[in-house]
């Protein structure tokens, strides 16, 4: 099996995100790795609102960070050996990929199978899916709505 040194995995507070998060936290452990976690706030969101409320991004900014803290706490505590965290402004895509991941040598990226509905897929396409068409690593994409073979449950057959 491939060793991995640098496991980066993007959080934004959905439910898929932590779970995608927990099985990083297993791999980094697994694998004596450095795991970098990353918040990439869209700054695209602002634009109208922005406006109106010139301290939104200041606010964002402030609870990107405190998420960040949280997760990297719990890594700590679920044994990761090392963890650095990343707060970024643009399009997740864009930035995991071209920015954070080369920056950083990363060789595995972990992503959930996708964090938006159907119709927000269609609209703006899928983070996770960009990912993996334009990562300069390898990818592993978690699907956080199936029980895993390792919590004691059989493969379905098919």
């Amino acid at each position: 099996m491939r060793r991995y040194n640098k496991i980066l995995v993007g959080v934004d507070g959905s439910n898929e995100s932590s779970f995608t998060f927990e099985q990083a936290c297993e791999f980094a452990v697994d694998q004596n790795a450095t795991l970098y976690i990353t918040t990439v706030i869209d700054t695209k969101t602002f634009a109208t609102i922005e406006r109106f409320d010139r301290q939104i991004v200041r606010k964002a900014e402030e609870q990107g960070y405190d998420t960040l803290n949280r997760f990297k706490e719990q890594a700590l505590e679920k044994g990761v050996p090392k963890v650095e965290t990343i707060l970024d402004f643009g399009s997740p895509k864009v930035r995991i990929t071209r920015h954070i991941a080369p920056n950083n040598n990363i060789d595995l990226i972990m992503a959930g199978a996708t964090g938006a509905n159907r119709v927000e897929r269609m609209v703006i396409g899928s983070v996770s899916e960009a990912i993996v068409r334009h990562a300069p690593c390898d990818v592993l994409i978690v699907r956080w709505d199936r029980q895993l073979p390792s919590e004691g449950n059989e493969l379905p057959e098919e």
